[in-house]
């Protein structure tokens, strides 16, 4: 580390931590400077730092955007993983203190003693700053919501240094914007959220091929998940055929808040079954840690939300196994207590969608440019049956993307709630909204 005259202690580069601390999960910046904050005061130096400088500033919690706002090029990182205290406070509510740059395996690991957890992601070492402040679809989505659903208050540096509480009474407005605005606003250093009684999960994966009966599978899916109650939470995976071992096929994982391996056997009678495991586990156990990804490898990722899965849509997803190389589809069910907060009550604007359908091309992006025509027209074909994107699931945000993430009436006022706490959009590395 270096010291600085005004951030104190720094990473730049040369120094020892630098090759580490310039990357993320899927990429590699060269920032000028990465400061790792313990604090608010803190980050409130380094807002200021590089607003004086006129630096790009990049705000990092666990690195994963897939997008690769967790660093730059020339620019600031704020780098928030040492907030990483989990506190159980307690109380009617089990309010819970989270450190913005705690990551949501140890969050799991620290509730499950005391049998509660948050509603997270799918993975251990996902941060929770960015995953709570864009939404938060995993595991739990159906029974809890969303990560966002459980947040009480969150302290907030905003652009001019000031660190503030946003909550349903004292910043209101900054509350609701938090809330599936991502990291529009300001730097959150803590989050106070209420868990859910939470302990064990029944946890099942089945497999079925995707080169016959892939479109049945999928509607059979479909129609569980339809009658399926709240504790029932699950993704579809359809995998192209990998070399000459690894087969097309559809994987379906599930997850039932409880102990009740009943729950998951209506999955396991879709169609021809490849493989089959259900164990009841604790809940901290179902957030696996990622694979790691090859040095070049930098995923493309789109999404769009699916108000009504459709028989068309689930015969067009089959149609399409393998038809773009290395390209994989991923189907979450949705729902439940997600879908019950009401419309505008948080800026996450999508509460009435069945599923979320993603495609992911794996490899580099050299890889991916022979296919780009493809990928657009295949997207294309889907669109009609799709309405609004999940921001935290993109790894390049065009305007089609922006506007599907924040609709028109959600956007303008979150561009009217930019204006009073980032005028000048000093916070503009992500899905950015103007003020």
């Amino acid at each position: 580390m270096t010291a600085h005259p005004t951030l104190g202690e720094v990473v730049r580069p040369g120094d020892e931590d630098y090759e580490r601390l310039r990357r993320t999960f899927a990429h590699i910046g060269s920032p000028a400077y990465v400061v790792r904050c313990e604090d608010a005061a803190r980050v409130a130096r380094a807002i200021a730092f590089a607003r004086e400088e006129g630096l790009p500033l990049s705000v990092r919690g666990g690195g994963h955007s897939g997008a690769g706002f967790g660093t730059n090029d020339g620019g600031l990182v704020i780098d928030l993983s040492p907030i990483d205290r989990v506190e159980v406070v307690g109380g009617p509510g089990h309010l819970v203190r989270i450190g913005a740059g705690a990551r949501w395996g140890e969050v799991a690991r620290t509730l499950a003693p005391h049998g509660l957890a948050v509603s997270s992601g799918d993975t251990s070492t996902v941060g929770v700053g960015g995953l709570m402040l864009g939404g938060g679809i995993g595991w739990l989505v159906r029974k809890h919501g969303l990560a966002l659903d459980h947040l009480v208050a969150a302290e907030v540096v905003t652009a001019d240094g000031r660190v503030v509480r946003a909550d349903e009474k004292e910043h209101a407005d900054l509350f609701w914007a938090l809330r599936g605005g991502g990291g529009n606003f300001g730097v959150v250093t803590t989050f106070e959220v209420s868990a859910r009684p939470q302990a064990e999960v029944t946890f099942a994966r089945v497999a079925y091929p995707a080169d016959t009966g892939a479109a049945a599978v999928l509607k059979g899916w479909r129609d569980v998940m339809r009658e399926a109650g709240d504790d029932l939470t699950t993704i579809v995976h359809v995998l192209p055929a990998f070399g000459d071992g690894a087969p097309a096929m559809i994987m379906i994982t599930a997850c039932h808040a409880g102990d009740d391996p009943a729950a998951v056997a209506p999955l396991m009678k879709l169609g021809e079954v490849l493989s089959e495991e259900i164990a009841t586990v604790p809940y901290a156990q179902v957030l696996e840690e990622p694979s790691e990804l090859p040095p070049a490898w930098r995923p493309l990722v789109r999404n769009r939300f699916v108000p009504c899965f459709a028989d068309e849509l689930a015969d067009a997803v089959a149609a399409a196994v393998g038809t773009i190389p290395m390209m994989l589809f991923e189907l979450r069910a949705l729902g439940g207590a997600m879908n019950r907060v009401p419309a505008g009550a948080t800026a996450f604007a999508h509460r009435d969608s069945e599923i979320m359908l993603s495609t992911v091309v794996l490899g580099a992006p050299e890889d991916h440019e022979p296919l780009l025509g493809d990928f657009e027209a295949l997207w294309r074909m889907l669109g009609p049956h799709t309405a609004g994107a999940y921001g935290n699931f993109l790894t390049r945000i065009t305007p089609d993307d922006l506007a599907a993430t924040y609709p028109a009436e959600t956007y303008e006022r979150l561009a009217a709630v930019k204006r009073v706490y980032d005028p000048g959009n000093l916070f503009r590395l992500n899905a950015n909204v103007r003020p």
